[in-house]
């Protein structure tokens, strides 16, 4: 029987060990902080993201301290503990103290593993015919990895020393109430690791791979790990649909994640950064309204980067709320504001035709805006990812940053009007494509549900 998308599902976790490699640094690893959340708590978010509802956490060393940080209820899941009296004899023993408590398929995963959800999306529903589903992975390999020889599918040798191989275990497993049973075997014959609990599975040809390359996991074990960990976290903390235009993907992005991985362990919060970044886009606004041109369109692309940081912080953090969202609109407040503020200093030489430039410019950014947030809301996606040609548009299309482009380069060549006249064009053009391929799109929605709907009746 596999995994169900919308079926509850619970999971276990194993934080029983020591973790010396980190005591300098933690009392106990799992609560060290990793980008200013636990690595527990790390793994429990990744878990309810990927749709698990409950969680068995099992203890040992020092598991009154965890039980006080994390509590009964964390992130959205309900937590239970299962102390493990054997700890000190490997993670085998760890595991067998939560047997009995599963009935059902469930999700095995570490306390010191921090992971991209969708591993154990994917791992959820797979088909489970056999005791377990191991998560591996064929692209990295370290020597304190387990190693996983597979054929077809089928586990046939794993453990730390074996070869030859061709993947390493991630530490994310899909199990059913039957891998109890060859944990059992594997602790009568004297065994200590969990990995020679899947071995005994293998052999009966019970345990199975499932794939997870190309998704980010980290075993955090040394002060190094922790490093790469929030390395990582910065890299993917960018919204799904990524960076839309070329200079928020090619330039601020790595700008931002180096960022991000310094103040990803301090006191800011994401709030504060929102803050900061709205009081720098006025100050940039006084600055062209009086005519400090220069300045002004140099400060715009650093709060085109310190704007990017705020929803990275939340997402790091676990942090991210509906209420975040309003962001976008003050974002959108402010940039018109740099647009009418540059208009009005060039209206005192230049006459009422550089508000006209403005004026038509903002029509033409919140039309196109409101025709690309109405089709994400229609067709549950972002128009910037819903088809090739969108992928590649997005790159060029109208935003802020290339329009900080066009006032830069006015501004540095004398002709700042000319910058009002690119932008027109520009966000005329990208109106117009917006429009048309979102009219395309949705119409094609219509006819699919029309035919669906008249093959069904």
């Amino acid at each position: 029987m596999g995994g169900v998308a919308n079926k509850p599902i619970k999971a276990l976790v194993l934080a029983a060990g020591e973790g010396s490699r980190l005591r300098k640094y933690a009392k106990q690893k799992t609560l060290h902080h990793v980008a200013g959340v636990p690595l527990l708590g790390r793994v429990l978010q990744s878990l309810k993201e990927a749709g698990v509802n409950s969680v068995h956490i099992v203890t040992g060393y020092e598991g009154e301290e965890i039980r006080q940080e994390i509590g009964e209820y964390y992130s959205g899941l309900d937590v239970n503990y299962v102390i493990a009296p054997d700890w000190e004899k490997g993670n085998l023993h760890s595991f067998l103290a939560a047997e009995g408590i599963f009935k059902e398929n469930f999700i095995l995963c570490m306390g010191d593993h921090l992971f991209d959800s969708q591993i154990v999306k994917n791992l959820i529903n797979m088909n489970l015919n056999g005791a377990i589903v191991l998560a591996v992975d064929r692209t990295k390999y370290s020597s304190d990895d387990t190693k996983v020889l597979e054929h077809e599918g089928v586990i046939h040798e794993i453990g730390k020393n074996i070869n030859p191989l061709n993947c390493v275990d991630t530490g994310f497993f899909f199990c059913s109430p039957k891998i109890f049973l060859y944990a059992k075997m594997a602790a009568k014959q004297k065994a200590s690791e969990l990995a020679d609990c899947i071995q005994l599975a293998a052999q009966n040809g019970d345990a199975r791979v499932f794939d997870a390359s190309g998704h980010y996991w980290v075993d955090v074990d040394t002060k190094a790990d922790v490093e790469r960990a929030k390395r990582l976290l910065g890299k993917h903390s960018q919204k799904k649909r990524g960076a839309s235009d070329f200079i928020a993907h090619y330039v601020n992005r790595p700008i931002e994640n180096a960022i991000i991985y310094r103040i990803s362990d301090s006191g800011i919060t994401p709030n504060q950064v929102t803050i900061l970044t709205n009081a720098l886009a006025y100050i940039v606004t006084a600055l062209l309204l009086f005519g400090h041109l220069l300045t002004g369109s140099i400060l715009m692309f650093i709060v085109g980067v310190i704007d990017g940081l705020d929803g990275k912080l939340a997402r790091i953090r676990g942090q991210a709320t509906r209420l975040g969202r309003m962001e976008h609109a003050f974002d959108l407040l402010f940039e018109f504001s740099w647009l009418l503020a540059l208009a009005i200093f060039l209206s005192q030489s230049q006459g009422l035709f550089p508000l006209t430039l403005a004026a038509l410019s903002i029509t033409f950014i919140a039309f196109y805006r409101f025709c690309y947030d109405q089709f994400s809301r229609t067709a549950g996606v972002s128009l910037d990812v819903y088809g090739q040609f969108e992928l590649a548009f997005r790159r060029v299309a109208g935003r802020r940053n290339i329009y900080n482009v066009y006032i830069l380069i006015g501004v540095l060549l004398g002709v700042p009007l000319y910058s009002l006249i690119g932008i027109l064009i520009h966000s005329a053009i990208t109106a117009a494509v917006y429009a048309f391929r979102a009219a395309v799109h949705t119409h094609a929605l219509d006819k699919k549900r029309s035919t669906r709907n008249s093959g069904q009746s």
